[in-house]
């Protein structure tokens, strides 16, 4: 058999009273330490300013400043090109395509030609009216200077009858004195004088009228004339308008329809894009749109470099939320610039200094933005009136209620349930 170790154990007898003794120190240990931790706790508690208790890791704090203020709008934005114009069609057709699309193109150059045999058939139908009337302003002429011809022979005979009877007059005169005619053949005489100058006024006055009438044919048919060759302009221009030219220098954009398409009248054809007056476009928030104004200045930044802008147009109309605006660039514009490419924004809408303000937070649109939490010496947070002013992207301007130097929740507040007094534990 294997022999243990049971001879060689020994009991050991502990001393009265010592482990009870033990027990109680640590415990006295654990509640002073327990007290001295609770006691700033307890005394708020007692004197009943805190009734709610927030972990400050719940919050973030800022300290109110007093300097530069400045309100700005940052951004993407995208390069659109000032003068995009879509070219339309003039008339119905089928259209020949001379270009494609990122083709660079120059103003006046022909893009495309529209195909229409029914204008080019009344381009030629109001070409042969216009020769028709232009060949009877023609014999008009020639009839009015050959009637006018005709009166003034007439008036001319009358004329010279008026003579005739004048003298035959003055003959029968002569005779009847010296005895050798009889009164009769005077008065015969006189009737005859009577009646040229009666002809003779007729004469005068129908070739007048005449001559006004044949005048007046004439005109009306150089009149005619006149409006078919307005007509005859009107439709070559039409045709001329077949040929799409390009408006301005620059690029073939989109071309919108296929080749040898027919398209009806007034159609989308292409669109082309002047790559010599580029502007970026950005959405601005609604609440900041009605700050925007044409010419304030802007910074513009892409690719390592940064330019100079300024506002030049602001839409008023608001989608989605958003209102968009565009900058032109200051001075000589970028190279190597192209549409839809992304730059960084910024628009300065406002720059003041020796202001107060707090960086920003939901604090702003919490209670209305009438009141703040103020941190106290003792650990509170206590809900203070306050009246703020403009706001930037990343500051908000104190105009009272606040002191350079005061600690303020500017976020996280929501949790105190608009308590007057708040403890911050740690």
């Amino acid at each position: 058999m294997i022999r243990d170790t049971s001879a060689q154990d020994r009991v050991i007898q502990a001393a009265p009273g010592r482990r009870r003794q033990v027990v109680i120190a640590v415990g006295a240990l654990a509640l002073l330490a327990l007290g001295v931790l609770a006691w700033p706790q307890l005394q708020r508690l007692g004197s009943g300013t805190a009734g709610t208790s927030v972990s400050e890791s719940r919050l973030t704090i800022s300290a109110v400043e007093r300097g530069a203020f400045v309100r700005d709008i940052a951004g993407e934005g995208k390069v659109v090109a000032a003068n995009a114009p879509t070219l339309y069609a003039s008339n119905g057709g089928a259209v020949t395509l001379l270009v494609h699309a990122g083709d660079k193109v120059a103003r006046g150059q022909v893009l495309a030609r529209i195909d229409s045999p029914d204008l080019a058939n009344r381009l030629a139908q109001e070409r042969s009216n216009a020769d028709s009337m232009r060949a009877d302003v023609l014999r008009a002429q020639v009839d009015a200077r050959q009637q006018s011809a005709q009166l003034q022979s007439e008036y001319e005979n009358a004329s010279i009858d008026l003579k005739t009877a004048q003298n035959d007059l003055d003959r029968q005169t002569q005779a009847f004195k010296a005895g050798a005619a009889a009164s009769m053949q005077v008065d015969h005489a006189r009737d005859t004088l009577e009646k040229a100058r009666v002809t003779l006024t007729h004469a005068a006055a129908g070739r007048g009228m005449k001559e006004d009438a044949l005048k007046f044919d004439v005109q009306a048919k150089q009149a005619a004339l006149a409006r078919q060759e307005l007509l005859v302009k009107d439709l070559q221009r039409q045709v001329g308008e077949l040929e799409v030219r390009s408006p301005a220098d620059g690029q073939v954009g989109q071309l919108l329809v296929a080749e040898r398409a027919t398209v009806a009248k007034d159609a989308q054809l292409l669109t082309v894009i002047d790559l010599s007056a580029l502007e970026v476009q950005m959405q601005v928030a609604e609440s900041f749109a009605r700050d925007l104004a044409i010419g304030m200045p802007g910074d513009i930044s892409g690719g390592g470099q940064n330019w100079k802008g300024s506002i030049s147009t602001v839409s008023p109309e608001v989608v989605n939320g958003e209102v968009a605006a565009r900058l032109r660039f200051d001075g000589a514009q970028p190279e190597q610039l192209r549409q839809n490419q992304r730059l960084s924004v910024r628009v300065l809408l406002d720059k003041r200094d020796n202001v107060t303000f707090l960086r920003r937070g939901s604090f702003a649109d919490e209670n209305g933005g009438t009141a703040v939490y103020l941190l106290r010496d003792d650990g509170t947070a206590e809900r203070v009136p306050v009246r703020l002013g403009a706001r930037s992207l990343d500051k908000v301007e104190v105009l009272d209620g606040l002191k350079p130097g005061d600690r303020v929740v500017i976020s996280g507040g929501d949790a105190f349930g608009s308590a007057p007094r708040v403890t911050i534990s740690h």
